[in-house]
């Protein structure tokens, strides 16, 4: 549950970096990173592409004057082991 309001969390930050300015990639992808780490939030990974490019996941924050994205995704470690 905690996980999920982590990540609601995030979904909403793109509408505020807007109004902050652009930002460099690496510093917006640190800021994401620590906020949901601050969450508990494991088993994910963010990338930063372009935004003309697809990729997997869902897109967190822009970034580099809206030329590249942030983008969320679980990774493998986040699956639960059967008991």
């Amino acid at each position: 549950m905690r996980a999920c309001l982590a990540i609601a969390a995030v979904l909403f930050m793109p509408a505020f970096s807007y109004a902050q300015g652009s930002k460099p990639c690496e510093e917006l992808k640190s800021e994401i990173t620590k906020k949901l780490d601050d969450k508990g939030v494991t088993g994910y990974s963010l990338g930063i592409v372009a935004k003309d490019k697809d990729a997997e996941g869902k897109v967190v924050g822009t970034c580099d004057g809206g030329t590249k994205k942030i983008v969320y995704s679980k990774t493998a470690a986040a699956a639960q082991a059967p008991a």
